[in-house]
């Protein structure tokens, strides 16, 4: 025991040497530390939401210039939208007026914009999961759903434009591999799969489908793809899961994308399951299911 008091240098000593003993067990490879805000702070976030953006696997061309002519996108409302959230950046005016736009590149900031792009490009785009789904088998009417509903942007009824504009079109083949992978991909808002589109993150994953199997993106490459814009879209949910998988050592950049989309993590219930093993880390916003 020590029975003399410690000198301002002992002690200012030891609190180093403590706080280098709780750095050294932070966990391999984590680099822990705090933010001007105070919250804890990792790598983890830069493995699943990368600062730097993804760069979706698909040319958009003139496809809001097209969604803009035919009225399923009233471009006064849609920018007046955005008036209250900082306005539109000139990247993101090109995508919804230009044509000759190339691959998009999805950010954190950027991503709601893009969540209402494909949101309506999936609800006006003819297709036979709209025609033939669970959107009419359902309830015999397609108008009730969120992902119709709350589509607020058209020039008139969202329901003039369902499933009413071929603005691509799909071989047998592609839209077989369209069919197959909505089946498996969730959405932690609700416990419908991306073929039963009831809400904008649906009908927004099955346009963004719908154009990577156009332009020949593979079907592994579509898991991958739908997993990072669904962490944009749904920041907590995917943060939370990473740190899940690492209880489990798995780091996120070894999930299969599939696997991690499926019922058992990416639905509302699968994803509540997991809330029962771990506490989210952080608390990032996402998207509404609102314009």
């Amino acid at each position: 025991m020590f029975s003399e008091k410690l000198s301002g240098l002992e002690v200012a000593g030891v609190a180093f040497i403590v706080i280098l003993l709780l750095a050294s067990f932070s966990g391999p490879g984590t680099m822990i530390g705090k933010t001007s805000t105070g919250e804890v702070s990792s790598d983890r976030e830069d493995r699943v939401l990368p600062s730097e953006g993804i760069l979706l696997p698909v040319v958009w061309g003139d496809m809001g210039k097209k969604m803009v002519e035919a009225g399923v996108i009233d471009a006064e409302k849609f920018e007046k939208i955005y008036e209250g959230r900082g306005g539109l950046s000139q990247e993101m005016k090109r995508l919804l007026y230009n044509a000759g736009n190339g691959q998009i590149k999805m950010t954190y900031e950027n991503s709601g914009v893009i969540l209402n792009l494909l949101w309506a490009l999936g609800l006006s785009n003819k297709n036979t999961i709209l025609e033939n789904g669970p959107m009419t088998t359902t309830s015999g009417d397609a108008s009730r759903f969120a992902s119709t509903g709350g589509w607020t942007l058209a020039r008139g009824s969202a329901m003039d434009y369902y499933a009413r504009h071929q603005f691509f079109i799909l071989t047998p083949e592609q839209q077989t591999l369209v069919e197959r992978v909505s089946q498996n991909i969730y959405r932690p808002c609700c416990g419908n799969s991306t073929y039963f589109p009831d809400c904008n993150h649906g009908m927004a994953m099955l346009a963004l489908l719908e154009l990577m199997a156009s332009q020949g993106v593979s079907e592994t490459e579509m898991y991958r793809i739908a997993l990072q814009v669904n962490s944009y879209w749904f920041p907590e949910t995917y943060l939370t899961l990473a740190k899940y998988f690492e209880t489990k050592g798995v780091s996120w950049d070894k999930v299969k994308p599939q696997e991690v989309l499926g019922v058992n993590y990416s639905s509302g219930l699968g994803y509540r399951k997991i809330l029962e093993e771990v506490t989210p880390p952080e608390q990032r916003k996402g998207g509404s299911c609102g314009v």
